[in-house]
């Protein structure tokens, strides 16, 4: 029977499997594949995330991208694999405490007896029985807290996503527009060198065209710095290799008045950052309480049976417990309680840099708005005015010169139109990541 015992033992025990850690970062560094992955995020989309229709032959649109860097994402591989040491550590917290065996023989070497002596002994720890269930308590609610942070840095990379996207759409056109200046500027500057030749241009205008043309060049080219930058920063957060290139498409225009009390109080309901923190204060506060459990002794059951050397035979139990005199565990107990108390303010501070973020994200998005509603209306005339003077121009009444300023004052806005746009998309993203939720209703786009 021992040896059945022993066998029936060794068959549940775990056994070692190696994991080379090389072949692993091998299989990561692989192209995914976006067309499996697109498939899994449309029909099963993580939440608060809406589920959106992912066609990869067409430019995909933020909210698509944002889905995609929810599974491709290398940080959140790694973040989910911590959310499962976490549930086997509430697997471990339920885990009953194997007892204890002792075993102990003594031959007899001279004495009027005649047998030898040996003892045994079964031992028990009954606080982990007491304690089993806030144990698991403290385990579980650590385990949702796991879950929810895990949850929020998928909301964060997925709107992280969709801001490089509209910051990629924006860089775009505005590299458009800078490289347009800068054909404008040198096609100025090569018609006043022609004038100059005929002794019809003073120096001064001619370097002044120098400057001007140099100056658009090299705005042209931050810009196109600019744009290849946030397209390898939008490369590195899906996980896909650093020369692939993504079609996006633009950002639907924001839109719709905006609430800063209601977006707060939605925040409230939606941040799971803040799910996490109350999760975190109640393992805590089952913590707190597992402190003040331990002041009591702890105990410990053992039933002994032996046999001396005379052949007497006995058994019985033995508790062995801790006298709770000088310590118990204070210490303990006023470090937990202080830790419960740091959690309730790192609460509270949470929610007052949420409610003053999403204010301060509200007044700028609304100051962008006014902005660029002012700037639409001053490049409608201007465009009047340059196609104007574009056929005065052809007509020969005025200078090219004078036309190409025109040009250039046209083009000057649509640039400065185009970064408002820019920041508008971008700001909208950032009020979504504030408040935990996409926006709808009278604070949506």
């Amino acid at each position: 029977m021992a040896l059945i015992a022993a066998g029936a033992c060794l068959a549940s025990c775990a056994t070692y499997q190696p994991a080379p850690l090389k072949d692993e970062a091998e299989a990561d560094l692989r192209q995914p594949d976006l067309s499996s992955v697109a498939a899994e995020v449309a029909s099963h989309p993580p939440a608060p995330l809406k589920p959106v229709v992912i066609d990869l032959s067409q430019p995909l649109t933020p909210e698509a991208l944002g889905l995609i860097a929810v599974v491709t994402n290398p940080d959140l591989k790694a973040a989910r694999a911590k959310a499962k040491v976490a549930d086997a550590q509430v697997f471990d917290a339920g885990l009953l405490p194997d007892p204890s065996i002792t075993l102990g023989a003594d031959q007899l070497i001279s004495g009027p007896d005649t047998t030898n002596a040996f003892t045994g002994q079964v031992a028990v720890e009954l606080n982990a029985l007491r304690e089993r269930g806030v144990s698991l308590k403290i385990a579980r609610r650590a385990r949702d807290q796991v879950r929810y942070d895990l949850a929020w840095q998928e909301w964060q990379t997925a709107g992280q996503a969709r801001l490089l996207a509209a910051r990629i759409v924006g860089l775009g056109q505005a590299l458009a527009l800078d490289e347009q200046a800068r054909d404008i500027a040198r096609q100025t500057l090569a018609q006043t060198l022609e004038a100059a030749s005929h002794g019809d241009v003073k120096a001064d205008d001619i370097e002044a065209r120098r400057i001007a043309a140099a100056e658009a060049n090299d705005k042209a080219l931050q810009a196109e710095r600019d744009f290849g930058a946030a397209r390898q920063d939008l490369n590195r957060l899906l996980g896909v290799r650093p020369d692939t290139v993504i079609r996006i498409s633009a950002p639907a225009p924001a839109e719709g008045a905006l609430d800063a009390e209601a977006l707060f109080a939605k925040a409230r309901a939606s941040r799971l950052d803040l799910r996490a923190l109350e999760a975190g204060y109640d393992s805590q506060e089952a913590t707190t309480r597992k402190a003040v459990m331990d002041q009591f002794p702890s105990l410990q059951l053992t039933i002994s049976r032996a046999q001396d050397t005379a052949n007497n035979q006995t058994i019985g139990p033995q508790v062995n417990f801790t006298l709770p005199v000088w310590n118990r565990n204070a210490g303990g107990i006023a470090i937990a309680r202080a830790t419960r108390e740091q959690l309730r303010a790192e609460y509270a501070a949470r929610l007052f840099a949420t409610r003053a973020d999403i204010a301060d994200l509200v007044e700028a998005l609304k100051l962008a708005r006014r902005q660029r509603s002012d700037m639409a209306a001053q490049v409608a005339p201007l465009k009047t005015i340059a196609a104007a003077t574009e056929q005065a121009v052809a007509r020969g009444d005025i200078a090219r010169a004078t036309g190409d300023t025109a040009r250039q004052s046209v083009a000057d806005k649509e640039l400065a139109l185009a970064a408002l746009d820019q920041s508008i998309a971008e700001q909208t993203v950032a009020l979504e990541l504030a408040v935990g939720a996409p926006l709808t209703g009278d604070q949506s786009r």
